[in-house]
């Protein structure tokens, strides 16, 4: 009964304890992430940043769950059981804590540096595969259209088939750390049996503290078993926690001044002589100006690649230009604080997330705190409060996981409320209706207009824009905003 319940405690104990580290990490890294979100974002495929952000943190377990806490209850067992042995059977303790040692640190320290390159190679192909899974997913038309699907399934089938023998490489040498550790239980069993016999011959002990003796050796090793077992993954911890530092340690492309500018109230925008490009040798915008008065809207067309979405960027200030200024009610926002200039500035853009809980918690992403009755309104203005009355628990209707239960314009819809929630007296709508239809698109933009009356709006659209939508339409071209003809 004491070993089942020293075992249920243990894991009890353990899986608790991990489970706490792991939502520490998780907050570790959104905290260090966050102020450089965007460049990570940049600098990473899809299917290696889900790795990294899922993937590597749980294979962080391994750190605790199945090596700290089974080597401390190793070594409090083998030192509760080296102390029983002094007292009871002296000539047998040295053995057993030779074997004990030999158990607990040299086979797993062993097993740790023969295995550290197949657990970072587990890794390395556990990212791939999953960036091949994603590409697959993401561009299954265009190759099937090319042609070329028969060739990413079999770079994948590849991928897998290295990644399986990889597995199965630590899993041998694992199997072989067992192996030793069995070989080790054998021995210190043997050296119970020599020294204990002799002392019951000499009637140093009795038979039934004999038994006990070497039952409390044997079930000792089950502890070293449990370290040995998976100290192999210790690898794969040790690699995934070196992608996570360097994740962590991404650069923000951005930072805050030591001495902010307090905001003052508007929604005026200035831009003047902007010029921005990833790469600076190929700048997409060439000394742009644009001048948009509080309250008032404008369009911006273009072709794809034109620059649309990348001054999106810069007016929210997720990177900075190469030259020229963005200012905000006459403040250059490299002046301002991000978290006041993201008050005062809300994004939708194109591919805006529904999130999976209920429309009641999609709306107050834009504000936290928000009253049922304020939700109510914005639902209006974004014409879905009666979609949402008509559903049987109204604001608390859970959506799933990508608001799947939602049509494309409702998602849509959604967004936008949630944009127009926050308290941002500027909105920046960037291909608002991208994946709609045309009937559904225009039943969007026609809106539009009241839906965000009183605020600044720089709607960014390739849609052809119904009149009076917006104040003015401009066009971007070659680096530079133009009237629209």
């Amino acid at each position: 009964m004491l070993r089942i319940l020293s075992r249920y405690g243990e894991k009890l104990v353990g899986h608790d304890t991990t489970l706490r580290v792991l939502a520490d990490i998780r907050e570790w890294l959104f905290r260090r992430l966050g102020p450089g979100v965007h460049q990570a974002s940049q600098s990473l495929r899809k299917g290696d940043a889900v790795s990294r952000l899922t993937a590597d943190v749980d294979a962080l377990d391994s750190m605790f769950i199945v090596t700290a806490g089974p080597l401390l209850t190793g070594v409090l067992t083998a030192t509760a059981v080296t102390v029983l042995l002094s007292v009871m059977l002296p000539a047998a303790a040295i053995l057993y804590a030779a074997v004990m040692a030999t158990a607990l640190f040299v086979v797993p320290v062993l097993l740790m540096r023969g295995t550290r390159r197949l657990g970072s190679r587990i890794i390395g192909l556990s990212t791939e595969l999953r960036v091949a899974a994603f590409d697959i997913v993401d561009g299954h038309a265009d190759l099937i259209a090319f042609g070329a699907a028969e060739r990413m399934r079999a770079r994948s089938d590849a991928l897998a088939a290295d990644l399986s023998k990889t597995r199965s490489r630590l899993a041998l040498a694992s199997a072989a750390a067992s192996a030793a550790i069995s070989i080790l239980g054998g021995l210190a069993v043997i050296g119970m049996l020599l020294f204990g016999l002799r002392a019951l011959d000499h009637a140093l002990i009795s038979g039934p503290i004999f038994v006990g003796l070497l039952l409390a050796s044997l079930g000792s090793f089950e502890a070293t078993a449990a370290v040995t077992r998976q100290v192999a993954k210790f690898g794969s911890a040790i690699a995934a926690a070196e992608r996570l530092r360097r994740l962590a340690e991404t650069p923000p492309v951005v930072v805050d001044t030591l001495h902010p500018t307090p905001l003052v109230a508007g929604g005026d925008i200035s831009i003047e002589a902007l010029t921005f490009g990833y790469d600076p040798r190929r700048p997409v915008l060439r000394n742009l100006d644009l001048t948009v008065a509080a309250g008032s809207s404008v369009a911006i067309r273009g072709s794809s690649g034109a620059g649309k979405s990348t001054l999106a960027v810069l007016l929210l200030r997720l990177a900075d230009p190469l030259s020229g200024t963005v200012r905000v009610v006459g403040t250059d926002i490299r002046d301002i604080a991000q978290s006041d200039l993201h008050a005062r500035i809300a994004l939708l853009e194109q591919n805006a997330p529904v999130f999976i809980g209920t429309i009641g918690d999609n709306l107050r992403i834009g504000c936290n705190g928000a009253s049922d009755d304020d939700c109510w309104v914005i639902l209006g203005k974004a014409r879905l409060a009666d979609f949402v009355r008509s559903l049987p628990a109204g604001l608390e209707t859970p959506i799933g996981e990508a608001g799947h239960t939602l049509s494309a314009g409702q998602a849509r819809r959604l967004c936008l409320a949630r944009t127009l929630l926050s308290k941002a007296e500027i909105l920046v709508l960037d291909e608002p209706t991208s994946g709609l239809d045309r009937k559904t698109e225009l039943s969007f933009l026609s809106d539009l207009r009241d839906a965000t009356a009183g605020r600044t709006v720089v709607l960014i659209s390739h849609a052809h824009l119904p009149p009076g939508i917006v104040d003015r339409i401009l066009h971007l071209e070659d680096g530079r905003l133009q009237e629209d003809q």
